[in-house]
């Protein structure tokens, strides 16, 4: 790359919130700044650009009673971070795997270590988690992803596109076309999932590919709780478009505000991530 040519930049925020009828929250997010060797924990708000490091977004929802949801979540993106500098090791070496290998291989061992740890202790026995993640790398954008937790794109010159599946039978019954998106949304086992990290499944399967990312553009990171409340349509009018009232906080804040208020009743966790434009 050019000494004179400017790194890509990129700003973000998360939020995470119990929401109005959960005591506990089984959310977790991670915005995380990684080279060969170190990672950097980044805060709720940031911006950072692409010099010689990695970026990478991701939210997990965590299920299991007596708190196995919460250990659930908080294990999967404590294992990530730990396992990123390795990954970005492989993908700069000349013997590196491609990056959709590297990102199945990190699914398989969290997944092995959450099925591990479940046998041991009843309370948690079973816990699993949903994981949705963003890996910013130099020109590209990598996506992975298990579970129902989701991933939007909302180009700079407008509308919203779902990049990730929801792994569920409703979800399958969706793509098939054998239902519509409303009867889908009000469909009583939209939460019951076929692929998780952990939980009563045998292997993870995860979703891979990159993402179209430019600069203008948005990636939204965020947990069910916050599309059960609103729809595709909110989230992008309260990103692009706010009103007065939501004008002067968080991008991350509105969704979660504006889930709450649609009467979500799930935790609540949202990433939202700008490829600044050039200045």
């Amino acid at each position: 790359m050019s000494s004179n040519k400017p790194f890509a930049k990129f700003r973000w925020c998360g939020r995470t919130d119990p929401g109005r009828f959960r005591k506990r929250n089984e959310d977790h997010f991670l915005a995380l700044q990684f080279d060969a060797e170190q990672i950097y924990y980044l805060g709720k708000d940031g911006t950072e650009s692409l010099a010689r490091t990695d970026l990478l977004f991701a939210v997990s929802d965590g299920m299991g009673g007596h708190g196995g949801g919460n250990f659930a979540s908080q294990m999967v993106v404590e294992k990530l971070a730990r396992m990123m500098p390795r990954a970005f090791r492989m993908a700069v070496s000349g013997f590196a795997r491609a990056e959709d290998e590297l990102l199945t291989e990190l699914f398989s061992q969290i997944h092995r270590d959450l099925v591990y740890n479940s046998r041991f202790y009843e309370e948690i026995r079973g816990m699993g988690a949903t994981l949705s993640l963003v890996w910013i790398s130099q020109g590209k954008t990598f996506f992975a992803h298990i579970g129902d937790s989701r991933i939007y794109r909302l180009p700079k010159e407008g509308g919203i596109e779902q990049v990730t599946e929801d792994h569920t039978h409703v979800g399958w019954l969706l793509r098939q076309g054998k239902i519509s998106p409303l009867e889908a949304r009000l469909h009583k086992g939209k939460h019951q999932l076929q692929k998780s990290l952990g939980g009563n499944c045998k292997d993870s399967d995860p979703q891979i590919g990159t993402i179209d990312f430019n600069p203008g553009d948005r990636l939204v990171l965020c947990s069910d709780g916050i599309f059960d409340g609103i729809g595709e349509a909110v989230i992008e009018t309260a990103l692009r478009t706010p009103n007065a009232r939501l004008r002067g906080i968080p991008e991350a804040q509105r969704l979660i505000q504006e889930a709450v208020e649609g009467h979500s009743k799930d935790n609540m966790t949202a990433v939202v991530v700008e490829y600044l434009l050039p200045s």
